[in-house]
This record gives C-alpha cells, sequence and structure tokens, in this order.
C-alpha cells in the first residue's frame, strides 16, 4: 500500500543518502551535504514555503520522495513553463523520486504518482490540472507518468534541474475529473 506523510528535519539523512545515489543523482542535482539538504528542505519541513515535500511509504517503509507545489507561488517556474503550454495559477506541479535503486523498475513510480495526483484533487480543491515538466532524455519518468494515466500535452525547452538532462523537456497534464450532475447520473444509459 502506498502512503505519505511530511518530511520532517528527521528524514533529512535518509534524503541525503537517496540524492547521493546515481540514478537519483543524474536528475536531481542537489548539494547532498548535511548543510545543502537543510537548505534546500528545511524550509518546506518547518512551514516556512508553501510547498509540501512527502515521503512516500510502501507498505510502511520509505520508498520516495514526491514534492508538490502551486505554480501560483513560484511565479518565475511557473511564468517558464507558460512559455510551452498554459498555467492557471491554482495548477499543481509534482517532482518525484525513487530512493532505492532496487525499488525502480517494479511499478511502484506510476502507483505513486496515480495516488498523488488522486490526492491533490481532495487537498487541493482549487486545482483544475496537475502539470509535470520532464526532460526527454529521462525516459523512465515520462513512462512513469504515461503509464499513471497523465496525458503529453507540450514539448519546449525549459530550465534543466541537473545539467546531464538537457533542456528538451515533455509536459504531461492530469486535470480534473469532473463529477456528472445528479441529473445526468439518473438518466438511463448515462452511468
Amino acid at each position: 500500500m502506498i502512503t505519505w506523510r511530511r518530511v520532517t528535519g528527521n528524514d533529512f539523512p535518509l534524503l541525503r543518502h537517496w540524492l547521493a545515489q546515481p540514478h537519483v543523482a543524474r536528475w536531481w542535482n542537489h548539494d547532498t551535504s548535511v548543510k545543502g539538504v537543510e537548505r534546500d528542505f528545511g524550509p518546506v519541513a518547518r512551514g516556512e514555503e508553501p510547498a509540501e515535500d512527502l515521503l512516500v511509504l510502501l507498505d510502511g517503509r520509505p520508498l520516495g520522495l514526491v514534492q508538490r507545489s502551486r505554480f501560483a507561488d513560484y511565479p518565475a517556474y511557473r511564468d517558464e513553463l507558460a512559455a510551452v503550454t498554459e498555467v492557471a495559477d491554482e495548477t499543481m506541479t509534482l517532482d518525484y523520486l525513487i530512493g532505492d535503486a532496487e525499488q525502480v523498475g517494479r511499478g511502484h513510480g506510476p502507483r505513486m504518482i496515480r495516488a498523488l495526483v488522486r490526492a491533490t484533487w481532495r487537498d487541493h480543491p482549487y486545482a483544475p490540472a496537475v502539470l509535470i515538466p520532464v526532460p526527454l532524455a529521462n525516459r523512465a519518468s515520462w513512462r512513469a507518468l504515461e503509464k499513471a494515466g497523465l496525458c503529453r500535452v507540450a514539448e519546449g525547452e525549459l530550465e534543466p534541474d541537473s545539467p546531464a538532462a538537457g533542456r528538451a523537456h515533455y509536459v504531461y497534464r492530469a486535470t480534473r475529473p469532473t463529477r456528472p450532475r445528479a441529473a445526468d447520473a439518473a438518466r438511463p444509459g448515462s452511468g
């Protein structure tokens, strides 16, 4: 079962370990020193920054990290992506990793993404969509998004998180599901 909770300072040693793994470091260009992880993750963990860093658990054991944020809270990032595709302020984005290399390629990525997208509709009731840019070079990541049900909606040049990623990106979208109106649901043949 996939569950999650907010990252706390007690999780920083685990994040340092994960960020140093070659399969993560290739795409996540982070300083893995104690000070670097504190600088990058401390403000969110302390509630000083509006994003959410979520430690994802598989059957109660740490599996990965998902960062979830609203584009409205990061206008420079929103504006950069808006050059490639439409971005409403309340739209959310996710970034994710699986920390343990032995857990990669087992279908956990799509399950994790699918679960967090579904939770986004509940947790952020005004979010019309989730947009996720991913480097073209990171085939495993964009394939995980496709398996999770997201649709590729754009392609363009964006500033990469890691120099190894290159500027070419795909952008994937999940749109908030609409609920049928009560009258439509009661009509024969509507369900």
